[in-house]
């Protein structure tokens, strides 16, 4: 099931405390993109199939990556892409994002998305332990 843009924002906006939507609306264009990346076939088109559609479209056309990110380089890249931010503001940024878009995703598309990445993503998709 798609999540509305509103509600997406909603709760991305209150789980990462954005004074706007703004704010939090450019944290997910940053992350998305360079997770889109990271992702191949079905685990991409299955998660961007359940974001806001122009979330969805950034996931589809994502920023190109040579090789896949560790989560720290992950984090340092997003700070690079975001003005003015940190990697603590980053990875705060990051977190939030991946962990918003892993409760739209559900624990069985979670699971094959973290099977793509680098070891360590669980924790900034919010997951104390593999799924």
């Amino acid at each position: 099931m798609t999540l509305r843009r509103e509600t997406f924002l909603d709760r991305l906006r209150e789980r990462g405390a954005y004074d706007t939507v703004e704010e939090a609306e450019r944290a997910a264009r940053v992350v998305l993109a360079l997770l889109g990346a990271h992702l191949v076939g079905e685990v991409r088109a299955q998660l961007a199939a359940r974001l806001p559609d122009d979330f969805a479209l950034i996931l589809l056309n994502p920023l190109q990556s040579a090789e896949p990110l560790s989560p720290e380089r992950f984090v340092r890249a997003t700070a690079a892409w975001i003005e003015g931010a940190t990697e603590q503001t980053a990875t705060w940024d990051v977190s939030a994002v991946l962990s918003t878009a892993a409760d739209a995703a559900g624990d069985d598309l979670l699971e094959q998305i973290l099977l793509q990445l680098p070891a360590g993503y669980e924790l900034l998709f919010g997951r104390t332990q593999p799924v």
